[in-house]
């Protein structure tokens, strides 16, 4: 491979006599991973059914290689959102972060959603996650995966990280930060990024995360966790990085994040401070090379914000209760046959959209607090409610489990008909129930809705994510 020759020099001065193990790695092939998702499957329970050939990831409990001839996107499991398709460094961050159920958590650079997708998922449908991306096109194909995954309790931003310091100052429990960077990280895996590193380089990504993390440590509350992350070798965009926040918020320490004994951290580095001048305390940054573990290159720092007096602290009460949402009849009968568990005041009527959403807000109905934001989403769709009939949303079926919803019809995972079904064909099916909606699934894992008349499925699946 070749490498521009600027970067050639400095990593040779970094890396010393490991550069030429740096180098031959450079010439192998790059690893491709699968995470699964645990809200809808364990770990021991997908190695039973997998219809490819898997190896886990030594460090990320969920996480499995699969050779490169395989397409895990060609299988109805991808659809129903077993699994998501990310390159095995990518996944550390998120795995990292101490994430517990009732968290309020940002991912504040958070596209196409590999980091969210995770997040979301070890929630467990409690707290708040909020998935941020500036880039509106970018944030739809966050929103896709969220709802893919069966997230029930995301709000998705499409804003400049700035803006969500007035909405959410000291409110979060946990913010990733996955920064912009130069990529230096991803030269084999994508090569193209080159040029892009010969045109903008290393300042113009510093200068951009320097911003955004000081954006993040407002919005972090005392006690929290903030996770940074890059994809890059730059010392100027890591510990450099890290040593600008420590500066402008003493109150904050890097600590150690590799705490899991029951996985394995075997190649990991840690920091380099002497590469910035900066303080012992970077040692707890964490460096991944590509010559020392099967991953790409990536950078992680976890901190932890103490307080301090010049903490800012979010002092706002939520706002009272607004009502009873209005729904008609059919949504209500509808809502009436799932299993779910969801408080009524927490229902949102919205352009005759029906929206469940989480609790922990700095509102509920109607998200008044939140107005002037660009939001993509609040909470789980649940449906749209037309004239006459109630119809359910993709993300409502993607976030259902077995049993959720009673009246289903199944097809085997690796039948014709599952895959029909995903190119938004006519198939037919039986049901013990009757006609109307049922839930369309594959080996029980959801995929989307279906209205029967007799063994006619008029497909419902949602034309924006049909198999192509």
């Amino acid at each position: 491979m070749k490498l521009p020759q600027t970067f050639e020099t400095r990593m040779r001065e970094l890396l010393g006599e490991e550069y030429g193990e740096y180098e031959k790695s450079l010439e192998e092939k790059h690893n491709s991973g699968i995470r699964l998702n645990t809200l809808k499957i364990t770990p021991e329970e997908f190695e039973k059914i997998a219809p490819f050939g898997i190896t886990r990831i030594p460090w990320i409990k969920n996480g499995y290689y699969y050779e490169q001839n395989e397409q895990p996107a060609r299988h109805p499991y991808y659809f129903a959102g077993l699994y998501y398709i990310q390159e095995p460094s990518a996944m550390t961050p998120a795995s990292l972060l101490p994430v517990t159920p009732g968290d309020k958590v940002l991912d504040l650079c958070a596209a196409p959603g590999g980091k969210s997708t995770e997040l979301g998922a070890r929630l467990c449908g409690k707290g708040v996650l909020v998935s941020n991306d500036i880039s509106n096109s970018r944030a739809k194909a966050l929103l896709k995966n969220i709802e893919l995954f069966g997230i029930r309790n995301p709000i998705v931003v499409s804003e400049a990280p700035g803006k969500l310091v007035d909405y959410f100052t000291g409110y979060f429990d946990k913010i990733l930060v996955d920064a912009p960077c130069s990529g230096e990280g991803m030269f084999r895996k994508s090569p193209a990024i080159m040029k892009n590193w010969e045109q903008y380089g290393v300042d113009y990504y510093n200068k951009l995360q320097k911003e955004i993390i000081v954006q993040a440590a407002k919005m972090l509350k005392p006690g929290g966790y903030l996770l940074y992350s890059t994809c890059t070798f730059s010392p100027e965009e890591n510990e450099g990085t890290i040593s600008y926040l420590l500066e402008q918020f003493p109150e904050f320490q890097v600590v150690n994040p590799l705490t899991d004994s029951s996985v394995s951290y075997e190649g990991f580095s840690h920091g380099r401070p002497e590469w910035v001048n900066g303080r012992e305390e970077l040692k707890n940054c964490i460096r991944l090379w590509p010559h020392k573990i099967k991953g790409e290159g990536h950078f992680i720092a976890l901190l932890r914000k103490g307080d301090s007096e010049d903490t800012p602290r979010q002092t706002g009460q939520p706002e009272s209760y607004l009502g009873k949402a209005k729904l008609t009849k059919e949504a209500e009968e509808f809502l009436s046959e799932l299993v779910i568990p969801f408080k009524e005041e927490n229902l949102m009527v919205k352009e005759d959209r029906l929206y469940l959403l989480p609790e922990g807000l700095p509102s509920l109905k109607g998200l008044p607090s939140l107005k002037g934001l660009r939001l993509l989403r609040q909470g789980l769709l649940l449906g749209e409610m037309k004239k006459g009939r109630f119809e359910p949303s993709q993300a409502l079926a993607c976030a259902l489990y077995k049993g959720d919803y009673k009246k289903t019809i199944d097809f085997p995972g690796d039948s014709p008909q599952a895959i029909k079904y995903l190119k938004c064909e006519t198939v037919e099916g039986k049901s013990s129930f009757g006609d109307g909606y049922h839930l369309i699934t594959a080996d029980s894992y959801p995929l989307g809705w279906g209205k029967l008349t007799g063994t006619s499925i008029k497909n419902k699946y949602l034309p924006g994510w049909r198999w192509m």
